[in-house]
């Protein structure tokens, strides 16, 4: 009886270390199992992110680019101010003449438009981005009706000192948001005595204080939020990352003539920028010691004649489908389509290619001339 009571004790114990050991063998499995089931959930997750989207109809598309919400809306380059995001650039007129150089505050501009006046020198109107870094520019000039006309599209304040009294029945229908030199009281404005003292010019001398135009807008309750529909990129852009040539020729230098004067472009290939000069000269900001540079460079052929007896000029500044026009950019030059509805200033400055796609562009500054037919050079 002992015997048989001592081999059924020994029969319990080897079933309970059984099951024990079944069991912890059930769990490993089980957790072998989840472990397997884990990782390859992960790789499948991993494998659905590494490819790209799938649309309706089952082609395979990248995902959409994320743009950073401080892109510049003028360049395309992410360098806004968080004050600035949302909010309207600023559009100044610049003296262009070599008796006026050097300028100052040019070199940071954004967007530069050079476009003939009388005598066919010519003038510039540089738009600033990001409206709370708007630096002291000089020399300030006076306004043409074909400037306002552009600056509108991009729904910028106006700067300008000096009047045409004759188109001032076209401004007040723009409904301009105009800082005007001559009237303005803000402390915006006033001349530069140390090029007073050099022997400049009196009209070489004027200079807008951009450092203030902060407390001016809100002193005056200017509208600072872009309308709805500028709220979008100026132009067409390249990837973020992306640096492409111009569809076309290589063209690593532009030599434009205006007539009384002359820009030329020369392309650095370690940069990727055009370097500006006037008349043959480096064009340098006055302030930084730097040469204007582009990352493109835009030619659009139009028609100009004179207006009046003073030499005023009329310009078409709408372009259209059998406008001609030049991209250049990255070491190459693209013949271009342009256009802006003519009944409508606050429409975009589009560019297209000779399919009448709209072209996309580089991301960085732009250089745009408007100038006669066929008085550019392209190598």
């Amino acid at each position: 009886m002992r015997l048989k009571k001592v081999m059924l004790l020994t029969v319990g114990l080897m079933l309970a270390v059984s099951m024990t050991a079944c069991g912890q063998k059930q769990n490993t499995e089980s957790k072998q199992e989840d472990t397997a089931r884990s990782e390859s959930s992960s790789e499948s997750e991993k494998e659905k992110k590494d490819e790209p989207a799938e649309t309706v109809d089952g082609s395979a598309v990248e995902p959409e680019e994320e743009i950073p919400a401080n892109q510049n809306l003028l360049t395309g380059v992410a360098d806004l101010t968080k004050g600035a995001i949302g909010k309207r650039p600023v559009a100044v007129m610049v003296n262009n003449v070599s008796y006026a150089m050097p300028q100052y505050g040019v070199g940071q501009a954004d967007i530069i438009f050079e476009i003939p006046v009388e005598g066919d020198a010519t003038r510039f109107m540089a738009l600033y981005g990001d409206y709370t870094q708007v630096p002291q520019i000089c020399p300030i000039r006076s306004c043409r009706y074909y400037f306002p006309a552009l600056s509108q599209g991009f729904d910028a304040f106006y700067v300008n000192w000096g009047i045409d009294d004759t188109i001032a029945d076209y401004l007040e229908a723009l409904d301009l948001d105009q800082i005007e030199g001559i009237t303005n009281t803000g402390g915006l404005f006033g001349r530069d005595q140390e090029r007073l003292s050099q022997g400049y010019s009196l009209e070489h001398t004027g200079y807008f204080d951009g450092t203030k135009l902060v407390s001016y807008i809100e002193s005056q309750g200017l509208r600072t939020d872009l309308s709805e529909d500028k709220k979008g990129a100026a132009f067409q852009f390249n990837g973020m990352e992306e640096q492409l040539k111009a569809e076309g020729s290589d063209c690593t230098s532009v030599q434009i003539n205006f007539g009384a004067q002359s820009s030329q472009f020369t392309y650095d290939p370690d940069k990727k920028v055009y370097f500006k000069q006037i008349n043959g000269e480096n064009q340098i900001d006055g302030k930084t010691g730097e040469q204007l540079a582009f990352t493109n460079v835009f030619v659009l052929e139009t028609d100009i004649s004179v207006r009046d007896d003073v030499g005023r000029k009329k310009i078409d500044w709408d372009g259209g489908q059998d406008s001609v026009g030049y991209y250049v950019s990255n070491g190459g030059v693209q013949k271009i389509t342009w256009s802006k509805d003519p009944n409508n200033e606050k429409s975009y400055l589009r560019f297209y290619d000779e399919s009448g796609q709209e072209i996309s562009i580089n991301r960085g500054k732009s250089y745009i001339a408007l100038n006669y037919k066929n008085q550019a050079i392209f190598e």
